[in-house]
């Protein structure tokens, strides 16, 4: 086991480049000190330990271009050391595209897109482990632990800005791929502000709520069955359990939820082979970074899903859209 002197880094000089120009210094630490507690990284922020060319700073400021940042030692947390390179090889198999400024996976049901609250490592420590340069990777946007799909990392801090800008104006087409409880016959928009609230337990529950933040969703019918629907789903806005959320609003709860879902439901569609969440990020379309060109990013149906489908299909009178 590594002594404390060990796991310490050494006081380190960056110089800021244009890439990495426009953070606030607090997210810019986050993104760089992997494995050692937020907590930590504002305390030595506000006992000054951090420097920008020499001289104090808040957690606001944006680094410039130019800057000389000055980080001190710190020390990273055991249980967030980065996984074995060996452990973590078969993500290049995951890679569904990849260019200079962005990277494309198909990210597996079960892997968390980064680590933190228990969880050891995901997607992008993965990566990092991998990849000496994937120190810069950052995620365009999230997905939970238990869909599987496209996930968009941007390589580079200019590919993140415009990507970022993209989504907050709403120029990025998500489309999920998910079964839900009953017979859906038709499309449904769904318009439920939602906030997120956290139980005694310290579970994470999101709730539709006229003073929450406002949430756009649109269910389109794909395979109408008897007891269930295959939905493509399109957001507008990417809320904490959006689709999951509103799917029970609307009295069609997803398969293998186990927060919002329906127990009978889910009792059926278990003993017809469902061990997960039914809830596939299917499509990504948006304008490159660089050239205008639109980008299609799409991922299969994992095999486990499209077995369950025929299962359905096979037992029941079913309505293809």
């Amino acid at each position: 086991m590594q002594s404390s002197e060990q796991n310490r880094q050494q006081v380190s000089y960056l110089e800021i480049n244009s890439e990495k120009a426009g953070q606030r210094v607090d997210n810019f630490l986050l993104s760089q000190l992997k494995g050692v507690p937020k907590s930590r990284i504002y305390r030595i922020l506000r006992k000054g330990e951090v420097r920008v060319n020499k001289k104090r700073v808040k957690p606001t400021y944006r680094l410039q271009e130019g800057d000389l940042l000055r980080i001190p030692p710190v020390r990273i947390s055991e249980g967030n050391t980065p996984p074995a390179k060996s452990s973590v090889e078969w993500i290049e198999k995951a890679i569904i595209y990849e260019d200079d400024l962005l990277l494309v996976l198909n990210k597996p049901s079960g892997l968390a897109v980064h680590g933190g609250s228990g969880i050891r490592y995901g997607v992008i420590e993965a990566l990092r482990a991998l990849r000496t340069e994937a120190v810069n990777y950052e995620l365009v946007h999230r997905l939970d632990r238990a869909t599987s799909g496209v996930l968009l990392i941007a390589k580079k801090r200019r590919a993140l800005r415009f990507l970022h800008d993209l989504i907050r104006k709403h120029g990025m087409e998500k489309r999920y791929l998910a079964l839900v409880a009953g017979k859906m016959r038709k499309s449904k928009t769904v318009l439920a502000p939602l906030r997120k609230n956290v139980l005694r337990s310290g579970e994470r529950m999101v709730l539709v709520d006229p003073d929450g933040k406002s949430a756009e969703s649109h269910f389109r019918p794909q395979i109408s069955c008897q007891s269930a629907t295959l939905v493509e789903v399109e957001i507008v806005t990417g809320r904490t359990h959006q689709i999951r959320v509103h799917g029970a609003h609307i009295d069609h709860p997803l398969a293998g939820d186990d927060r919002y879902g329906d127990q009978e439901f889910n009792k059926q569609m278990s003993k017809l082979g469902l061990g997960r969440l039914f809830l596939h990020a299917d499509q990504l379309v948006f304008p490159h970074p660089d050239s205008g060109t639109t980008m299609r990013m799409e991922a299969p149906l994992p095999p486990e899903l499209s077995a369950l489908l025929k299962r359905i299909q096979e037992d029941e009178s079913c309505r293809q859209f």
